[in-house]
C-alpha cells in the first residue's frame, strides 16, 4: 500500500517522473491506457498464448511444452515455459485435491463470486468481452489460476527486475530525445557543429542530467528485492503443511523450482546459446526463482508489490 501511494504521488502523477522524463510527456498515462484498451485480453496473458500471439511460437504437440519457438535461443521463452509448467503442475494438484468433482467448481458460490468480481469490477470496461474464460470445471479453474500466478510472478519478474542492470546506464535505453536527429533539416551552422563534435549533439539529444538521474533512481528502486521478499515456492503456508496431500504437492513444486535454477545455470554456460553466453553477453537469470536482497537481476517474487 505504501509503495503504491508513493507511485501515485511521484511516479505516475501529473508532472511526475514519467511525464517529465519520458518522450510522450503528459500523454504517457493516456497512451498506456489506450494500449490496454486496444490490446489487453485475459486469454492471451498466459505464456504460451502470449508467445503465439506475438508470433514467437506455434503449437506443436511433439515439441517441448507443446510449442515450437520461432527463435530457438529465446531465454525468456525457454526459461519461462519451464516455470509455467511447474506452476501448472502445482495448481493442478491443488485444484484437483479440493475439487475432485467437476460440479463442485460451478456450485462454489464464493469461487464464482471471486471470478465475477475480477471480470466485472477489476476490468469493468471489458466485462462484456466474449473472450473471458468460463469457470465451470476444475480445468477452467486451473487455466485461470495458472495465468494469474504467471502474470504476477514470472512475467513481472522478467520485465521488472532487470531494468536497472540495463536501463541504469541511460544510453542503453534513453527515455526521451530532446532534439531531432542531426540529419533532419539541419542549418549549415548546426551541421558544422555536429561534424566538429558529434558527441555534443548526442548529449543534447539524450535526457538531461536531472531526467536521467530521476529515472535511474526509480529503476534502482523497482529492481531491488527487499530483505523480506517472499519468492515463489519458498514458503509453505501453515494450512498446506497440515494437509499431507497439499504438503507433498508443494514440496514437488519447490523441487521443480530448484531444478529450474540448475537448468538456467547450465544454459548460461552453453556455448551454443549465443543470446546468453559469450563476450559482452549478460547471462539470463531473470527467471531464477530465488534471490538475495538488493539489485540481483534474478528472483521471482510471489506477487507484484507495486
Amino acid at each position: 500500500m505504501e509503495i503504491n501511494a508513493l507511485a501515485r504521488e511521484a511516479l505516475i502523477n501529473a508532472d511526475g517522473t514519467i511525464e517529465s522524463s519520458f518522450a510522450p510527456g503528459k500523454y504517457s498515462a493516456e497512451i498506456s491506457s489506450a494500449a490496454y484498451a486496444l490490446e489487453w485480453r485475459f486469454d492471451t496473458q498466459g505464456l504460451p498464448a502470449d508467445l503465439i500471439r506475438r508470433g514467437m511460437a506455434m503449437e506443436d504437440p511433439f515439441a517441448p511444452h507443446g510449442l515450437r519457438l520461432t527463435i530457438q535461443d529465446y531465454p525468456f521463452a525457454n526459461d519461462g515455459l519451464v516455470l509455467w509448467d511447474a506452476i501448472k503442475l502445482w495448481v493442478t494438484d491443488y485444484v484437483n485435491h479440493y475439487y475432485p468433482e467437476p460440479s463442485l467448481v460451478e456450485s462454489d458460490e464464493e469461487l464464482q463470486a471471486w471470478w465475477t468480481e475480477i471480470r466485472t469490477s477489476g476490468h469493468a470496461d471489458k466485462k462484456d468481452e466474449p473472450w473471458w474464460p468460463v469457470l465451470k470445471t476444475p480445468e477452467d479453474l486451473i487455466g485461470i489460476l495458472n495465468t494469474i500466478i504467471w502474470v504476477t510472478s514470472g512475467h513481472h519478474a522478467a520485465v521488472n527486475f532487470g531494468q536497472y542492470a540495463y536501463g541504469g546506464y541511460f544510453p542503453n535505453r534513453p527515455t526521451i530525445a530532446r532534439t531531432k536527429m542531426p540529419t533532419e533539416d539541419p542549418t549549415e551552422e548546426e551541421w558544422k557543429k555536429f561534424i566538429a563534435k558529434p558527441e555534443r549533439a548526442l548529449l543534447k539529444c539524450f535526457p538531461s542530467q536531472l531526467q536521467a538521474t530521476r529515472v535511474m533512481a526509480v529503476l534502482d528502486i523497482l529492481s531491488t528485492h527487499s530483505p523480506d521478499e517472499e519468492y515463489i515456492g519458498e514458503k509453505m503456508e501453515p494450512s498446506w503443511d497440515e494437509d499431507p496431500v497439499i504438503k507433498a504437492a508443494f514440496e514437488r513444486f519447490r523441487g521443480r523450482l530448484k531444478r529450474l535454477e540448475t537448468v538456467i545455470d547450465e544454459r548460461n554456460e552453453n556455448t551454443k546459446l549465443k543470446n546468453r553466453y559469450g563476450a559482452g553477453i549478460v547471462p539470463y537469470e531473470l527467471l531464477k526463482p530465488f534471490s538475495k536482497p538488493g539489485v540481483t537481476g534474478m528472483g521471482v517474487p510471489c506477487s507484484i508489490s507495486i
